[in-house]
């Protein structure tokens, strides 16, 4: 390397609540995919409707994952749970698959900020703070 070359770029460290949120959500990405084919294929509305719904859906939960470092993304992913509840209108087996997306988005949120508290009360030495 030449003295002139940069210095490498450090990645920044996720918070758990990030890394729990974006796994929540990629694996609610395949799901709202998959439900918009099925309501796609069900002729639950115009084929437009359907594909433009499920594409804003979509690209809402993957803005979601992309803001999940401030707290607006935290509520954008919760937008995206009661959404997918909405779709349950159109294909019924969404009602009860966004109710456990949504179950399962507020547990991940709670026990992230549990356990980020937890840590933020540990010294360094891994005994906890007295405080």
């Amino acid at each position: 390397m030449s003295a002139d070359a940069p210095a490498p770029r450090t990645r920044r460290t996720r918070s758990l609540r990030e890394s729990v949120g974006s796994i929540v959500l990629g694996f609610e990405l395949i799901v709202l995919f998959l439900g918009t084919l099925v309501a796609w294929g069900l002729h639950a509305a115009p084929a437009g409707v359907v594909i433009g719904g499920g594409g804003a859906l979509i690209v809402l939960a993957v803005f979601a994952i992309l803001t999940l470092r401030y707290r607006s993304g935290t509520w954008l992913g919760f937008a995206v749970q009661i959404l997918a509840i909405v779709a349950g209108i159109w294909v019924h087996m969404m009602f009860i698959v966004g109710a456990l997306f949504l179950a399962i988005w507020i547990y991940a949120m709670y026990s992230a900020d549990k356990a980020e508290r937890v840590k933020a009360t540990q010294q360094p030495n891994g005994t906890e703070n007295p405080l």
